[in-house]
Order: C-alpha cells, then structure tokens, then sequence
C-alpha cells in the first residue's frame, strides 16, 4: 500500500514526472491533481466523440456544400477547452462525493481530499470555477446545443452515486462521458438526426467497456468497502462481456459513420481501431493492475486514430 508523500507532494496513482509538478507552483499541484491535469487520458476520452461528431457532422455539411472550415476549427478548439474544464470540474466532483471511500481505497488515499491536502470547500469554490469556464464554452454554442449541454448535468450529478446502487455504474459513466457524440452534431447543425444518436449509443458501449479495464484495478478494495462495479459484476471471466461491448461499438460507429456519408478513409480507421480492441481483450490479465491501466490508456489511441481516419476522410471529401 501506498501512501501519500507529503515531502514530494504526488498522489500514488499519478504520474511522478507529469507537467503539472514542473509548471505549476507547488501550491496549486492538489488542485491539478483533483481536476487530474496530471492525468489527461480523462479529458481525452471525453473530447473524443466530441470530435468524432464535430467531424462527422463536417462531412455532412461538406456534402452539402454548407461547411465552415473556419466553423469547424473553432468547434474543435471549444470542444478541447470543454473537455478539459468539464473533466476536471466532474473529478473534483467526484472526490468531493467519494471523500470518505477514496480513505479506505488503497489507490485513491493520497488524493488530496482524503490526504487533507485540500479542503472540502476549497475542492467546492475550485469545482464551481472549472464549471463556469464550461459555461463560457457552451454558451459559445447555438441553442439547441447549449440546451443538450444543460441537459448533460444530470447524467454527471448522479455518476458518483451509480457505484452504491447498481453494478453498472460504468454505465451511467456513458452516460455522461459519450454526450459530445452529440453535441458536435449540434453544434454545426442545431438539431440531431440519426447519425449522433447512433455514435452516442456506441460511444456508451466503448466507456463501459474501458472503464470496466479501468475498474479491476480496484476491485478487491470495493468489494471491502461495498462499491459496486462491472469489474465485480464480470467477475473473473470478463472477455464474453467485452467482446460483446466493443463489438456492439465497432458495429455502432460503422452505422453512424455510413449514416453520416463517411467515406473509406474512416471505415480504415475504424478496422485498426477494431484490432487494437481486439488486442486489448485478448491479452487482459485482470489480475495484472499495471496492465490494465494500460490496456485502458490505450483507448485515447483508439479515440485519436478514429478522429484522424474521419478527418482525412473530410479532406479528400474537401478536395
């Protein structure tokens, strides 16, 4: 067990040589670590269906002969600052609820609520900061998107409290990190189709998915502290369920992009992203905690080769 090292100032599950330690002042290095600044793979895999759908909703538009490069670009870089303030402003949340179980989880106790580093309401003033740079995102926004971005807020109130009720918490986790499979349709069009809802659906299997890797890395210590997780719920034959979830993922993502228009370029994506998913199932050890962290980081890859196959797609589309 690992526990909190009060002359360095690190968390146990964090990066020792992240940026945040060589950048920021050591006073503000808690307050990184609650937003997970230290920890990007969060808000990546929260801005990547964002920019799935911004994209793929760019070569609608570019079909239509009603695209925006400038439009677009600008989208992206909204959708980024988003990603990162949202995330954060959700994990500060999210250990402001978990306060007292993040005390008994050997890998969470050197955070900085539970290590006394930070205190409640300087967490609540932080959380109530990243949020309004969130605001000023969506409001950048047309209607109908800044509407489905306060709609979002429900799914995230009530994540943190999945883990005491039901054992697919990971679900409800979809449930809010998948809303940019949406909002960048929204966003360049003002309204849905089915596109979105389709990358929306599949973009939920592949967060239970991930986080259900993510999730044996803690699975003795909920089972003492009695929080429930797919992890506890697969038990030790996970693959079944995983083929099942990025399967109904790859199948979801070819719907949605067919749906879009998306041409070649994207569908070879989407098959070297089938092969990494494939990988990751095949050699999971649940056992092995330094690997599925790992098998789970792997997923921003995942995330980033989609996005490059739909944008190469929407520039030949442009030539």
């Amino acid at each position: 067990m690992q526990i909190p090292d009060t002359d360095t100032g690190r968390v146990s599950d964090a990066p020792s040589q992240n940026w945040v330690y060589r950048a920021l002042p050591r006073g503000l290095w808690p307050y990184a670590q609650l937003a997970r600044w230290d920890r990007p793979i969060g808000w990546q895999l929260l801005m990547w269906p964002c920019f799935w759908s911004a994209t793929l909703a760019a070569i609608a538009a570019a079909g239509q002969g009603s695209l925006s490069p400038a439009r677009f670009i600008g989208h992206l870089l909204l959708f980024f600052i988003g990603s990162v303030a949202m995330r954060g402003a959700g994990c500060t949340y999210n250990d402001i609820v978990d306060h007292r179980i993040d005390e008994a989880v050997a890998r969470t106790r050197s955070r900085p609520l539970p290590s006394g580093r930070v205190s409640r309401r300087a967490a609540k003033l932080f959380m109530v900061a990243q949020a309004l740079v969130g605001l000023v995102v969506l409001l950048q926004f047309n209607g109908v998107a800044i509407l489905l971005g306060i709609a979002s807020l429900g799914f995230v109130a009530i994540y943190p409290f999945a883990k005491r009720f039901t054992d697919w918490p990971q679900f409800f986790l979809g449930l809010a990190f998948s809303w940019g499979a949406i909002m960048g349709w929204a966003a360049e069009f003002g309204r849905l189709s089915a596109a979105p809802l389709v990358l929306y659906l599949a973009a939920i299997a592949w967060t239970v998915g991930y986080d259900t890797i993510y999730a044996y890395q803690d699975r003795e210590d909920d089972a003492l502290v009695g929080v429930r997780s797919t992890a506890r719920r697969f038990g030790e034959n996970p693959r079944p369920w995983l083929i099942a979830l990025y399967g109904l993922t790859v199948l979801l993502l070819a719907s949605s992009f067919l749906l879009a228009g998306a041409g070649l370029l994207a569908f070879l994506a989407l098959l070297l992203a089938l092969l990494l998913l494939g990988w990751q199932i095949l050699v999971l050890d649940i056992h092995d905690q330094a690997q599925c962290l790992a098998l789970f980081r792997m997923n921003g890859t995942i995330g980033l080769i989609l996005f490059l196959g739909l944008l190469a797609d929407l520039a030949v589309a442009l030539l």
